[in-house]
């Protein structure tokens, strides 16, 4: 197949990208710079426009958004939360522009998003959850409706709302685990909120699953089966590195350090991958222990 990835530079894009390419498919990865995983074909684009590129989608089989600005650049100014928009939501215009241009029109289309789309608190969530009313839930449903359109020319569209994907030596995993390697590792705040996570080879796995199984399209929740506490996975990850879990950092200490961006570490909603697993995903990694073991162990 031919597969193109907008966002395929960063360190889920290339994990697909690898995958892909082990399989004998052509990825070509839509980019501002020139450096891409070797095999795969860098295509210029300003991800604004279609000007340039635009016309490749009529050879495509797949196609694939997950550009964003990660959303751990601290702090979140104004110009930070406007930059998490633009950059999720500006060039999933453009591809659904250049789907719309073209004549041939590729077999799917997956868009990313995040688990946090249903907000912050409430019961456990799954796919059929209605969004929240928080700032993180309103950028995940701005930037799913950004392609929604391409339903409507009969291409199959899956959202992906992802946790946190753990990754060795990659994402969030090395910081998350630097407080425990300095023995500092403890509970966040009262630790009872969710920590929603996936291992890299589940979430590569499931994303490869759902573009194969041609009866899947709607929004599918990436997140571990096995709900995990904040205090559950840092006492997994504390026991993974042989280190203490006794430090305890106050919610009250992280909101003035970190001000809203402090959401992301002392509160979430436990969610569950309901869809997935109905359709007949197995996961390799369910519960936090054996996924640290086999990233840290």
């Amino acid at each position: 197949m031919n597969i193109m990835i907008a966002g395929g530079s960063g360190f889920l894009g290339a994990a697909l990208a690898k995958s892909f390419l082990a399989e004998g498919h052509k990825v070509f990865i839509l980019t501002r710079g020139s450096s891409v995983i070797s095999g795969a074909q860098a295509v210029k684009w300003d991800a604004k426009t279609t000007n340039g590129w635009g016309h490749l989608v009529n050879e495509m089989d797949v196609m694939i958004h997950l550009t964003g600005r990660s959303l751990s650049s601290w702090p979140w100014t104004s110009k930070t939360k406007r930059d998490f928009k633009d950059s999720r939501i500006i060039p999933g215009l453009a591809l659904a522009q250049a789907i719309l241009e073209a004549t041939q029109r590729p077999g799917i289309f997956i868009q990313a998003s995040g688990i946090n789309h249903y907000g912050l608190h409430g019961a456990l969530a799954d796919e059929a959850t209605p969004p929240g009313d928080d700032f993180l839930a309103r950028l995940t449903v701005q930037w799913e409706d950004a392609t929604k359109s391409i339903e409507e020319l009969g291409v199959r569209r899956v959202v992906l709302r992802s946790a946190v994907v753990l990754g060795k030596g990659e994402g969030l995993l090395s910081l998350m685990a630097l407080p425990v390697k300095l023995f500092a590792g403890g509970p966040l705040g009262d630790g009872k909120f969710a920590m929603p996570w996936i291992h890299i080879d589940d979430w590569v796995g499931a994303v490869c699953y759902l573009i194969a199984n041609e009866n899947t399209s709607g929004a599918y929740n990436l997140i571990a089966p096995v709900p995990t506490s904040s205090a559950d996975f840092y006492r997994a990850l504390a026991s993974v590195l042989h280190r203490p879990y006794w430090f305890p950092t106050p919610a009250f200490l992280l909101r003035i350090l970190l001000g809203e961006m402090s959401v992301l570490v002392v509160e979430g909603r436990f969610a569950q991958p309901k869809r997935l697993i109905e359709s007949g995903y197995k996961f390799q990694f369910e519960g936090p222990r054996e996924a640290l073991f086999d990233l840290l162990g």
